[in-house]
């Protein structure tokens, strides 16, 4: 199909990276977590990725593209999201610095590191007090068929009473609103993370159960995210098991041998911590699931 024929069986052996005794666990802001269970000699989370680098039948580009970017900024400081829409797997690579403008990995170095894969027409703003950035990542920009034309630059929300972000898309034209994205304590905020996803131009709480945006079965995790998006609303579930994370790539409908693979290595891949998110609006009186994604670190 659209995916490839592949089974994502090929060479992936080769490329499973396994934990050492010394690891970083970070979620997919770059914040520490406690693991699930003794780790040593269990995969790292980026076995996810090349899993569906592998099964999309990505060239070798795909995998130097990431050992760039790591002999760029360094292990364990890039955040990747896996990306499921109408039946197309996609990716986006995220880079934080926290320290705003002394930041060290800004979107200038990432264009540095990424030249002998893509050029990019986009000129940044070191200016700008962004403490984060995304760039989506797709088979033409691998194969060095399209440029790096867009970046999302994430700028703090101040003034808001939680933890908020505001993202723009970056272009040679124009810089553009996106998304805001507000961040709560799944436990302590429960009523708030409610009311906050309610209070939408894209849901009809008359005719859905919150229960259908936030899930009962992944609710008991570290973060939720409630963001508003252009033409959509979307909800992150930062912090769940290994089992959590089943039920979600299951629900969403990824593909099949993308499912098998973390059945079968689930013993492999139960002391991380997984964050997922999943975009949706109302259509038609229904409530339609747009795109999902789910995130880990290299």
């Amino acid at each position: 199909g659209r995916l490839g024929v592949h089974d994502g069986s090929g060479m992936l052996s080769n490329r499973l990276e396994r934990m050492t005794a010394r690891e970083e666990f970070l979620d997919y802001c770059l914040w520490e977590y406690t693991p699930l269970a003794p780790f040593e000699g269990k995969f790292r989370s980026v076995n996810l990725l090349f899993h569906t680098f592998e099964l999309a039948g990505l060239p070798d580009r795909a995998f130097d593209l990431v050992t760039a970017i790591r002999e760029g900024i360094g292990p364990a400081r890039t955040v990747w999201g896996v990306k499921w829409r109408g039946g197309v797997l996609g990716w986006e690579f995220y880079f934080y610095d926290y320290r705003r403008r002394e930041r060290e990995r800004s979107i200038t170095r990432l264009q540095e590191i990424l030249r002998p894969f893509a050029s990019s027409p986009v000129r940044a703003n070191e200016n700008h007090q962004y403490f984060m950035f995304s760039l989506d990542i797709d088979r033409a920009l691998v194969l060095g068929e399209r440029s790096l034309d867009e970046v999302h630059m994430y700028i703090g929300n101040v003034g808001s009473a939680v933890s908020s972000g505001i993202c723009y898309s970056v272009t040679p034209a124009a810089t553009r609103l996106e998304n805001f994205y507000f961040f709560f304590d799944a436990r302590k905020h429960t009523k708030e993370i409610a009311a906050k996803a309610a209070c939408s131009a894209y849901l009809d709480t008359t005719r859905v159960t919150m229960d259908q945006v936030l899930w009962p079965e992944l609710r008991d995790c570290r973060v939720i995210v409630v963001a508003n998006k252009q033409t959509h609303d979307a909800v992150y579930f930062s912090g769940i098991n290994v089992d959590q994370l089943l039920v979600f790539l299951r629900r969403m409908g990824y593909p099949q041998p993308l499912v098998v693979f973390v059945e079968e290595h689930r013993s492999s891949l139960d002391h991380l911590q997984y964050d997922v998110g999943v975009d949706y609006r109302m259509e038609g009186g229904e409530l339609v699931y747009l795109k999902s994604g789910y995130y880990g670190i290299f």
